[in-house]
């Protein structure tokens, strides 16, 4: 069992507040309102870990860093094309084996969208 830390501990606090996958950067940021003087690589350590113990998720767009969230039931996700910013989808178009080639089998699938945030739109 990994032993909780201040750092651990305002990581996934940082995480659970953004509601939404983030980035390595973003959490240091968020994180270090609550631990001043916390490093990228205690973060990186930390996000490693909670991997592991399956408490937190990776999710790896095409062209992009990983970015992470906290563990929850299958969905979807939309990334801005202004601002980058990866939110969560919580609908899925279902079984999508209709789509696949003829003999092959669908074990899984992921599907991102792509457009502007509600925050990007309303900028001029």
């Amino acid at each position: 069992m990994e032993r909780s830390t201040r750092q651990r501990t305002a990581i996934r606090a940082a995480v659970d507040r953004a509601g939404r996958p983030l980035l390595a950067q973003e959490i240091l940021e968020s994180s270090q309102e609550e631990v001043p003087g916390m490093s990228l690589a205690t973060v990186y350590r930390n996000l490693k870990s909670l991997v592991e113990s399956a408490e937190l998720q990776v999710v790896q767009l095409p062209g992009d860093n990983p970015r992470y969230e906290a563990v929850h039931g299958h969905h979807h996700h939309f990334q801005c094309t202004h601002c980058e910013r990866v939110f969560d989808v919580h609908a899925c178009p279902g079984n999508l084996a209709r789509l696949a080639p003829p003999g092959f089998k669908v074990e899984s699938h992921e599907l991102t969208l792509y457009g502007s945030c509600p925050d990007c739109r309303q900028q001029p």
